[in-house]
C-alpha cells in the first residue's frame, strides 16, 4: 500500500510545490521584508554621504575664507565628514546583500534630494519670498519628482531573491545572457575609448558613459561580494570561493577607473551636468547589468515591470530639474596686465589682459558703462618709482606705462 501510495502521493505534491516557487517573488511577506531593509539602508546611506560631503566642503569654504594656516585634514569638521562618508558607504553596501541590485541603484537620487534641500536651508544671501520661489521653484518640482519616484521604485520594485553562494554566482557568471551582455558592454567601451582617446571626443555623454559601463560592472561585483559576506556571517563561509576574490578585484579596478574618468569630466563640464546625466545612464547600465546578471525581472508581471519603469523616467525627471537650476559659477579674473611689467610672466593666454564679465556679481577691477557696453577702458595705471638697494648710480629700469585714453 505504502509502496503504491508513494509515486501518487510525489506527483500530487510536485505541481504544489512549483506553484509555491512560482509565486514566491509577490507573496512572500519575507521577500518583501527583504526588499524595505535594503532600500531603506540605501536611503540612510545616501542621505549620510550627502551631509558628510556637505560637512567636508564647508570645512574647505570656512579654511578659505580664514587666516587659518591648518590644513584641512587637521580640523574636526572634515575628520567628522569623513567618518559620515565611511558610515553612508557602508550603508549603501550592505542595502545590495538585501534587496536586488534593479531596486537599490535607482535610490542614488536620494542624494541628489538631500543636497538640493541642504544647500537651500543653508544658504546665506537673504532673498525675499518671490525672488526665492522664483529661483528655486524647479528645485521643488524637481525634490516632489524625485519623491514620487523614489516612492514607486520601492512599491514596485523586483522581488526576486537567492542565496548568494559561489555556485549561484559562478552560474550566473557563465551564463548566455550575461556572456552576450558583457560581449556588447566590452565592443561599446571599446568604441567609445577610441573615439575619446583618438579623435578627441571629449563629450560629456561619451565620458559619462564609459563611466556608466564601468559603474554597471562595480555594482554587479559590489552585490555579489556583500551577499557572499552575509552568507558568510548567516553561518555558510563562502570566502574560500575564487569568485568571491576575482569580484574582489573587479570591483576595486573598476571603481579607481571610474574616479578616473570622473576627474576628468569635472575639468571639463560643470558638476551639475555631471551628476544628471551621470545619473541617467549609470541608473540605465546598472539596471540592464542586474537584469541579466541576477535576472531581477524574472516573475515580474507586465504592471510592476511598467510601474517601476515609470518611477526611474519620474526620478530621472527630477533629478535632471533639481541640477538644471543651478547657477554655474563666473570664475574670478582680476583686470591686471602683468605683462606692463618687464621680467613678469604673463598669466593670461596670448600676453592679452581679459576684461572680466560686466555682468558678474562681483567684478573688481571692472567699470561698468552706461552708455556703450562696446566700450572698454584699459586698466588704470600707477607710476612705479624703483627702490634704491646698494649703489646710487644704478639707473632705474624703463617700465612700460599702458596709456588711457577715451573719447568725450
Amino acid at each position: 500500500m505504502e509502496g503504491g501510495n508513494g509515486p501518487d502521493l510525489q506527483l500530487q505534491q510536485l505541481p504544489l510545490a512549483t506553484a509555491a516557487i512560482s509565486v514566491l517573488p509577490h507573496e512572500d511577506p519575507y521577500s518583501y521584508k527583504e526588499n524595505l531593509i535594503g532600500a531603506l539602508l540605501a536611503i540612510f546611506g545616501h542621505l549620510v554621504i550627502s551631509i558628510a560631503l556637505n560637512l567636508q566642503k564647508y570645512s574647505h569654504i570656512r579654511l578659505a575664507g580664514s587666516r587659518d594656516p591648518r590644513a584641512y585634514f587637521r580640523t574636526k569638521t572634515w575628520w567628522c565628514g569623513l567618518f559620515f562618508l565611511l558610515l553612508g558607504e557602508l550603508g549603501v553596501f550592505s542595502s545590495y546583500a538585501f534587496a536586488p541590485l534593479s531596486l537599490i541603484v535607482p535610490l542614488s537620487a536620494v542624494s541628489v534630494i538631500a543636497s538640493a534641500i541642504i544647500g537651500i536651508i543653508f544658504i546665506k544671501e537673504k532673498w525675499k519670498p518671490k525672488d526665492f520661489l522664483r529661483r528655486y521653484v524647479l528645485s521643488f518640482v524637481g525634490c516632489g519628482l524625485a519623491v514620487v519616484g523614489t516612492y514607486l521604485l520601492i512599491t514596485f520594485g523586483p522581488n526576486s531573491h537567492e542565496m548568494m553562494t559561489g555556485d549561484n554566482i559562478t552560474k550566473h557568471l557563465v551564463s548566455w545572457p550575461f556572456l552576450l551582455y558583457m560581449l556588447v558592454e566590452i565592443i561599446l567601451f571599446c568604441l567609445l575609448l577610441y573615439f575619446y582617446k583618438r579623435k578627441n571626443a571629449n563629450y560629456i555623454v561619451v565620458i559619462l558613459l564609459l563611466v556608466a559601463l564601468l559603474g554597471s560592472m562595480t555594482v554587479v561585483t559590489v552585490k555579489a561580494i556583500a551577499g557572499m559576506i552575509i552568507v558568510s556571517i548567516q553561518g555558510s563561509l563562502q570566502l574560500g570561493y575564487p569568485i568571491f576574490y576575482i569580484m574582489l578585484v573587479c570591483m576595486v579596478a573598476t571603481a579607481v577607473f571610474q574616479a578616473r574618468f570622473l576627474t576628468q569630466a569635472s575639468q571639463l563640464y560643470d558638476s551639475s551636468q555631471i551628476a544628471s546625466i551621470g545619473y541617467i545612464l549609470s541608473t540605465a547600465t546598472a539596471i540592464t547589468a542586474g537584469a541579466t546578471f541576477y535576472l531581477d525581472f524574472t516573475g515580474e508581471d507586465v504592471l510592476h515591470i511598467c510601474m517601476f519603469a515609470l518611477g526611474c523616467l519620474i526620478a530621472f525627471l527630477g533629478v535632471f530639474l533639481i541640477t538644471r537650476n543651478k547657477k554655474k559659477s563666473i570664475p574670478f579674473e582680476p583686470y591686471i596686465s602683468m605683462d606692463a611689467m618687464p621680467g613678469m610672466q604673463n598669466v593670461h593666454d596670448k600676453g592679452i589682459a581679459v576684461q572680466p564679465d560686466l555682468k558678474a556679481s562681483f567684478s573688481y577691477g571692472a567699470l561698468e558703462n552706461n552708455d556703450s557696453m562696446a566700450e572698454i577702458y584699459t586698466p588704470a595705471t600707477l607710476p612705479i618709482v624703483q627702490e634704491e638697494h646698494g649703489s646710487k648710480g644704478v639707473s632705474a629700469l624703463p617700465y612700460r606705462v599702458l596709456e588711457h585714453s577715451k573719447k568725450e
